[in-house]
């Protein structure tokens, strides 16, 4: 896959909101040492960059078709991106705190279009209990995606028993991204930034929907 060095170092450093950034420790492809890196995620690519002030990102990972695991290294909160394959490259990076860890896991973890994919299936089942006349259903969380099918990400190869049930109101679910056509022509003549920012506004609008829907008694 090619992919225009000029676009992606804009799309990294553009102003619209990353889905996760921060510092992580990553071990060098050949040496044993870590270093510590710049982190920023925006859909299913993560980029790093030397330090944070940096405008031009050392390197991409494309998230598609990896698994996000816990495993154990010389750094302490440590995790791997995984990719299938004999020749695949495994990314070791490190947090700097538990919170940050967890919060990394779970941010790659949904960085697919699998996940997207459910999330859109659940959107579309909350709309048709709304059209049948049965009132906003009952938010639900997407199902345990099956490990390394489709690009898939998740925190290890055991499928996840079923969360025990909590007090309160569920977080709304991720918003979809549709293949459709852009306020200003089509998604294929439009840059990484417009794409973000395109998909931010339909995030607010359905989160907004979502908080409506909550206060209603």
């Amino acid at each position: 896959m090619k992919l225009n060095e000029r676009s992606l170092a804009f799309y990294a450093t553009c102003d619209a909101p990353a889905d996760n950034a921060g510092f992580l420790y990553k071990k060098g492809g050949r040496h044993a040492a870590y270093h510590r890196r710049w982190f920023v995620l925006r859909g299913n690519m993560l980029f790093y960059f030397e330090d944070a002030a940096s405008r031009e990102p050392v390197g991409v990972i494309i998230l598609e078709g990896c698994t996000v695991e816990l495993v154990e290294a010389a750094e302490e909160f440590a995790f791997a991106v995984r990719f299938a394959g004999a020749r695949a490259r495994t990314y070791v990076l490190a947090a700097e705190s538990q919170a940050a860890m967890e919060g990394w896991v779970k941010a790659l973890s949904r960085a697919s279009f699998d996940y997207l994919r459910l999330v859109v299936r659940e959107l579309e089942r909350q709309l048709a209990a709304v059209r049948a006349g049965g009132g906003p259903a009952p938010p639900r969380r997407p199902r345990a995606l099956p490990p390394k099918e489709n690009g898939c990400a998740v925190w290890s190869s055991e499928t996840p028993a079923a969360p025990s049930p909590r007090p309160g109101p569920e977080p709304p679910p991720l918003p979809p991204r549709r293949r459709a056509s852009a306020p200003n022509g089509p998604l294929d003549s439009a840059s990484f930034a417009q794409l973000h920012e395109w998909y931010g506004q339909e995030v607010r609008a359905l989160r907004g929907q979502w908080l409506r829907s909550q206060a209603q008694p």
